[in-house]
């Protein structure tokens, strides 16, 4: 495969407006991305933008301090479902983790799951914030709640991706849920590096740089 395959083409700025997501989307066809990362208000532009094209859209949701209510994020989450995102990548609340409300972590992430279906859900851990046992304690949570992949980051956060946390990701998750490396990814050897460790997702804005 190659590295566009892995790729989730992303803009979260604040100021994106209308047009960023539309080049967003156009440069996503161009290179033959997997798919695009936007806000919930832009799934519909991004939507008719792709059009009857193999390319997928992702929402994120409870972004980026994923600390809204349950309720809110599967409200969130079905609305960019019903605006045509075929992804979502939810942010886990990280407060609830780091309290050791395990029950309430893995029953938010298997709320959102079942409220999406067959839809692929993505559980952000934000390892920035976490030390290495509640990293590997959020990957099992989210495995057990059926969710599809775990991810590193926000890319909002203090830092990003990195190597060890995949390892430890990989190795918590098993094969359980795939894992996406998002945040700070910004050359094409790095997403190598990320690919060769096992990643099937790759979150980046600079994705045309990494493949030309």
């Amino acid at each position: 495969m190659a590295i566009a395959d892995f790729i989730d083409h992303t803009n979260l700025k604040p100021t994106a407006t209308i047009a960023d997501i539309q080049k967003l989307c156009e440069e996503a066809k161009t290179y033959g991305f997997y798919a695009v990362c936007v806000s919930g208000c832009h799934v519909p532009i991004a939507k008719k933008a792709l059009k009857n094209g193999p390319v997928k859209v992702a929402a994120v949701i409870g972004f980026p301090l994923g600390a809204m209510s349950t309720k809110a994020k599967v409200f969130e989450a079905m609305d960019c479902i019903e605006n045509g995102s075929d992804e979502v990548d939810m942010v886990i609340n990280i407060g609830w983790l780091k309290s050791e409300m395990y029950d309430a972590v893995r029953d938010e992430i298997k709320a959102i799951k079942q409220a999406i279906g067959d839809k692929i859900l993505k559980v952000i851990i934000e390892t920035c914030y976490l030390t290495e046992a509640e990293k590997e304690k959020a990957c099992v949570l989210a495995v057990e709640a059926h969710a599809d992949f775990v991810k590193t980051s926000t890319g909002f956060g203090s830092g990003g991706a990195t190597f060890e946390d995949v390892k430890l990701m990989k190795r918590a998750a098993g094969d359980k849920a795939k894992i996406k490396a998002s945040g700070g990814v910004k050359d094409k050897e790095t997403a190598q590096k990320y690919i060769e460790l096992g990643v099937s997702r790759i979150g980046t804005s600079s994705g045309p740089n990494l493949i030309k």
